[in-house]
């Protein structure tokens, strides 16, 4: 049985939770009704920026045409691989550099360069090495994603608290027992940031 003040609590709680769901919908209906009021005074080029009815069309026209689902795979399969790719190598790449500090020396200028370089600007470029095709849109995906991967959860890992790795090392503590038993643990919450942003820098590349 949960005491009053527990249950107080836990009615505020909703109650708030409440609250930022509702207001979350309102900021969007205004959003969208800015967005349409704007393209029919004519303010924003709606050859551009579109609108959201023009956009309800379109999707109304695919259901029709039976074409939405189809695009809808293509383009959640293609997510999908370019995330875990991305993830994978991420962290593998930010492991191997952990545990050679030498080559994550070696290596920080250039992934510094390859983190600054306009990535959507090297589409066609990329185009031209994997085709056009399913092949360059995944590599894209994943080339904007893996870096920063890289590059978050590395920087993670060398900000373990030195102190608790000095002491497992005191104990004899092997480095894989270091990386499972601290580095990994206390990056736990580094990596989960990192499968979020994956997730939208997988859309941004497609």
């Amino acid at each position: 049985m949960c005491s009053q003040e527990h249950q107080i609590f836990l009615k505020k709680l909703k109650r708030k939770n409440r609250s930022v769901k509702f207001t979350q919908i309102i900021i969007l209906v205004l959003f969208l009704f800015i967005w349409q009021l704007a393209a029919n005074l004519g303010l924003i080029n709606t050859f551009i920026s579109s609108s959201p009815k023009d956009v309800l069309e379109t999707i109304l026209g695919l259901i029709k045409g039976g074409e939405l689902w189809y695009h809808v795979w293509v383009t959640t399969y293609e997510t999908i691989i370019s995330f875990l790719l991305g993830t994978f190598l991420g962290f593998l790449i930010a492991t191997i550099l952990w545990w050679f500090p030498f080559l994550a020396k070696v290596l920080d200028p250039y992934l510094t360069i390859l983190n600054s370089l306009p990535k959507v600007a090297l589409g066609p470029i990329i185009i031209i090495w994997a085709g056009a095709g399913k092949g360059s849109i995944i590599l894209m995906a994943l080339f904007i994603s893996v870096i920063i991967t890289i590059i978050n959860v590395y920087q993670s890992f060398i900000e373990t608290d030195i102190h608790k790795i000095k002491l497992l090392e005191s104990w004899k503590a092997t480095k894989w027992q270091i990386y499972t038993k601290l580095i990994m643990p206390s990056s736990l919450q580094t990596m989960v940031n990192a499968l979020k942003i994956n997730v939208s820098m997988s859309l941004i590349g497609l």
